[in-house]
């Protein structure tokens, strides 16, 4: 997901968003270990998209206060 999609989203869906990431990413790690994966970078796109949100959030949190 690009970072301007991910701007426009809400603090509660990004939460959302973080959880769901962190689902597959953990799913996708399963699967490399028992050598069912199909697509390695995946894993890499999902850490990158969970580090730009939690900057996101991070962002948000200074700007708030």
């Amino acid at each position: 997901m690009k970072t301007s999609e991910l701007r426009k989203l809400t603090t509660e869906e990004l939460n959302k968003k973080v959880i769901e990431c962190k689902e597959e990413l953990f799913s996708l790690r399963m699967q490399k270990a028992t050598g069912m994966l199909e697509k390695p970078s995946r894993i890499n796109e999902l850490r990158k998209t969970v580090a730009r949100i939690n900057t996101i959030l991070k962002e948000r949190e200074i700007v708030e206060g």
